[in-house]
């Protein structure tokens, strides 16, 4: 019975790994349709941003992000996560998942994006991401 509990438990890990690995994937491929598809109607996407030594929470729309991933650009969103922090429990999972991003093979930006995820009838959603941005101390 243990050893089925594990292989439950991995199948999730896996699972909700695949689902960032699609947002990820469809950003890279400028396709808002593949992205859209991994998120809930309700999520959320929130930045913990630091500005003049003053720490604030800003929330983008998820059409907005959408949008922006469609859009024509020169450029690939290259977002290379370093490594999965997935923890599940039952229909609920959370990742970690530290980041750097790259406009072609331009760095931008590193951080952290913590995810939460629920087990719809249609598989892992988004509920929220919210991430953590900088350009120093990044290696």
């Amino acid at each position: 019975m243990f050893s089925t509990q594990i292989a439950i438990a991995q199948s999730a890990v896996d699972s909700v790994k695949s689902t960032i690995m699609q947002l990820f994937d469809g950003m890279r491929a400028g396709d808002s349709t593949m992205v859209s598809e991994v998120f809930a109607s309700e999520a959320r996407l929130l930045t913990v941003a630091e500005q003049d030594e003053k720490t604030s929470l800003r929330e983008a729309p998820i059409s907005t992000f959408l949008q922006a991933v469609s859009s024509p650009r020169e450029d690939v969103w290259n977002e290379r996560i370093l490594d999965y922090r997935i923890n599940v429990d039952g229909k609920l999972a959370t990742a970690w998942t530290p980041y750097r991003f790259y406009r072609d093979t331009t760095f931008s930006h590193c951080g952290v994006n913590a995810f939460q995820l629920y087990l719809s009838n249609d598989g892992w959603k988004i509920i929220q991401i919210t991430d953590t941005r900088q350009v120093e101390g990044c290696d």
